[in-house]
């Protein structure tokens, strides 16, 4: 049983995109999940798309365990109904410390290994970026009717409170994310929960367009409360 045969016989995938079985029965794939830092602690929610990568370690392929200390910032609002606060760098810090600290747990971070898990900070490419950079360098890839096309961005407009600019590009922040990971550490795949496939594939069209390059994707079912919404940092009923 292949990777993607095991996960699917585990009711672990929700959508995949054409290509990705065929790219890990091909080598030794590299692989990521962005984590949130808006809290010091990952909850009950998280737990399936942390399974994800230990699953993909166990079948010979490399995981990447992205803490998002830059888009933390920002907040990413698929599944949300309203904007969240934004916290402070040294707040952040503290989070990404904290969750760092549980992903090992899971994880296999030998570096004797040739697939050893690694962390990485999106912070890190994304601190000395500037605006004028960003709008040129990968704004200008990605239009405003594909991105309004995202579930995420349509359900948020059509609401009473909207959404703001911030919100607004946050798919644009973490399709880049996916591109530095593919351009640098030849990292191919990304993986999340199901709320996250419009920013996901962002991030698959920007490699497209900005390197012509293939990546692939696939998502896992949410974890839901009783009421049907979704577990995260801030919303109210969570689980840690």
């Amino acid at each position: 049983m292949n990777l993607i045969e095991e996960l699917r016989w585990r009711g672990m995938i929700q959508d995949i995109m054409p290509g990705t079985e065929e790219q890990l029965n091909k080598e030794l794939t590299s692989a990521y999940i962005g984590f949130d830092p808006t809290a010091d602690s990952l909850h009950i929610g998280s737990l399936v798309p942390i399974l994800l990568l230990v699953h993909l370690q166990k079948a010979g392929h490399k995981p990447y365990a992205l803490v998002g200390g830059a888009t933390g910032m920002v907040g990413d609002p698929s599944g949300k109904s309203e904007e969240r606060n934004l916290l402070s760098e040294d707040i952040l810090n503290h989070n990404v410390r904290g969750v760092q600290k549980q992903l090992e747990k899971f994880l296999n971070f030998d570096k004797s290994l040739t697939n050893a898990a690694e962390i990485v900070n999106n912070y890190d490419w994304f601190k000395d970026f500037s605006f004028l950079n960003f709008i040129r360098d990968v704004g200008k890839h990605i239009t405003v009717n594909y991105m309004m096309s995202k579930d995420s961005v349509k359900k948020r407009l059509e609401g009473e409170t909207g959404m703001s600019f911030t919100e607004f590009t946050y798919q644009l922040v973490q399709g880049y994310d996916f591109y530095h990971l593919y351009k640098n550490n030849n990292c191919k795949l990304q993986m999340g929960g199901s709320d996250q496939w419009g920013n996901i594939v962002t991030g698959t069209e920007l490699i497209r367009r900005k390197l012509g390059g293939e990546a692939f994707a696939f998502t896992c079912p949410l974890i839901t409360k009783a009421d049907g919404g979704k577990f995260g940092n801030t919303e109210k009923g969570n689980t840690w």
